[in-house]
């Protein structure tokens, strides 16, 4: 297959892109327009390989999407550009309307074109792939809610996968058909995205698949995000700010895990379905921190306990507490799991930044100094 992957030179975009370079015989054009996030120092070990091809383009310009599409020929497009970080979002919303709503509408529209052009198989075997979040779902109870008295957990509804901890009287988790109610600006744009891809697919008959993540982690993070900004911060001995209690549970799923399941969905999943990507790792905010610590004690002991850093900032406007992931569609119907665990995940990525704290300079020089975002309300 020939690949079209759009946001390709960030987080998850190059973990995709070297999987598929390092483990598959399919071609791969990197659609990015190389915003602050993306890097192309991410994809420098698969970059020489014949099969790879860059295109620096916006996905908002639909002559240049068009021109990619007409000179490359993709057999499939995964979509993952779009503006990610929940901070950012909350000071300056329009870049995430503009990127991930009417981007997303540009990306479809030309993608409608092309499709309706191709012939044959080639036309039958096109898929769209929409990659999303778990975020447009919303928050789910938290565990400190049934200590409430009065406080009663909601059953499942009949039909629905739940999971073995979705049972009644448990707490609950998202699943395919989880009503959305995003929280923030960026999960707010991100569901207006993900309700565009159905309508082209309902409308129009475009061949689409969507998948909802979970919290990603691993090698090439930008710092802005949790885990990265927790290992820089504490290397240099600065704060380690976390947000109110940071009770806040999330579910992470190892970058290179995501990487996999998604290239088994744009080859295997059925047309117009949903799958929910997880990484059956629910943790709060302060045991991550905690376990960074613990690991960066042993791997770069000082004589001060790391966990001395933490401090705690006021919490972020709209703060969701809790996302977790039943992904028992895409075990059951695709074959897909994690490999990894949170212990080993979180192993790997703290001793890849140990490894790699050159890169973490360059891609933070003159665009982010690791400052507080999104404390505007």
């Amino acid at each position: 297959m020939k690949l079209l992957v759009t946001g390709g030179a960030g987080f998850i975009g190059s973990a995709v892109i070297r999987h598929i370079i390092n483990n598959t015989n399919d071609e791969v054009v990197n659609l990015d327009k190389l915003t602050y996030a993306g890097n192309l120092e991410s994809l420098a070990e698969v970059s020489d390989s014949e099969r790879y091809t860059f295109e620096q383009v916006d996905i908002c310009n639909r002559a240049e999407v068009d021109r990619v599409l007409a000179q490359h020929q993709p057999d499939a497009i995964m979509h993952l550009a779009a503006e990610s970080h929940v901070d950012r979002s909350i000071d300056g919303p329009a870049e995430f309307i503009e990127t991930n709503i009417v981007g997303t509408y540009t990306l479809l529209e030309a993608t409608r074109q092309y499709w309706h052009a191709l012939e044959g198989n080639k036309k039958t075997n096109f898929r769209f792939h929409h990659i999303s979040t778990d975020e447009v779902y919303g928050d789910l109870p938290h565990p400190s809610d049934v200590q409430e008295e009065g406080v009663k957990l909601p059953s499942p509804p009949a039909g629905e996968g739940q999971g073995e901890r979705g049972k009644a009287g448990e707490l609950p988790m998202f699943t395919e058909q989880t009503p959305y109610a995003p929280s923030s600006p960026y999960s707010a744009s991100k569901a207006s995205s993900d309700h565009l891809v159905r309508a082209w697919h309902r409308t129009y008959g475009l061949p689409v698949l969507l998948t909802n993540c979970s919290n990603n982690y691993g090698p090439y993070h930008f710092p802005e995000k949790l885990i990265p900004l927790m290992i820089l911060n504490a290397l240099e001995g600065k704060p380690l700010p976390v947000y109110g209690k940071g009770d806040q549970i999330r579910d992470w799923l190892y970058v290179e895990d995501h990487a996999r399941a998604l290239c088994k969905v744009v080859k295997e999943g059925q047309v117009g379905e949903t799958y929910n990507i997880g990484g059956h790792n629910e943790k709060q905010n302060i045991e991550v921190v905690h376990t960074l610590c613990d690991i960066l004690q042993e791997l770069r002991p000082q004589e001060k306990s790391y966990r001395d850093l933490i401090t705690t900032v006021t919490d972020r406007p709209g703060h969701d507490r809790r996302y977790a992931i039943d992904a028992s569609k895409i075990e059951k119907e695709l074959g897909w799991a994690p490999e990894e665990t949170f212990e080993t995940g979180i192993r790997k990525t703290v001793q890849w930044y140990l490894d790699n704290l050159d890169w973490c300079q360059r891609v933070q020089d003159g665009t982010y100094q690791r400052e507080r975002l999104g404390a505007a309300g």
